[in-house]
């Protein structure tokens, strides 16, 4: 005697079980895929667009309570930011922080500016500098 298919016939009853996750698991897939590439074109975005801006000490001179800095600063033409620095006594110790603001849209800016310290600095040190 001879033994039943327990196999249905081709294309008769629609998709088996294991067909319909396939299908949801290819959907999943293609979802989870372009929401990850949308992710990191965010990222790309805001880590190649942002606002570069760079500065350097030129030249500070210090006094008892203050410390007069010569900063230079690269931008975007119509960028705003602000850079932080610090002076430090012989000894290490913070005397002086200040964070000064630059609003002008030119993308070269040279300012003097004064430092105000508890004590003799010694250094004139830039910190960095952030758009906004």
């Amino acid at each position: 005697m001879s033994t039943a298919s327990t196999r249905l016939p081709e294309g008769r009853y629609g998709r088996s079980a294991d067909e319909r996750a396939d299908h949801k698991l290819k959907i999943a897939g293609a979802v989870l895929g372009a929401a990850l590439l949308a992710l990191i074109g965010y990222f790309a975005y805001h880590y190649v667009g942002q606002n570069k801006i760079s500065a350097q000490v030129v030249a500070f001179q210090t006094s008892d309570d203050a410390v007069r800095v010569h900063l230079e600063v690269h931008k975007d033409a119509g960028a705003r930011g602000y850079c932080t620095l610090r002076s430090q006594a012989a000894d290490g110790s913070e005397v002086g922080r200040a964070e000064f603001r630059f609003d002008e849209h030119a993308s070269r800016i040279d300012k003097v500016l004064t430092l105000r310290t508890t004590a003799r600095g010694t250094t004139a040190e830039l910190l960095g500098c952030n758009a906004g």
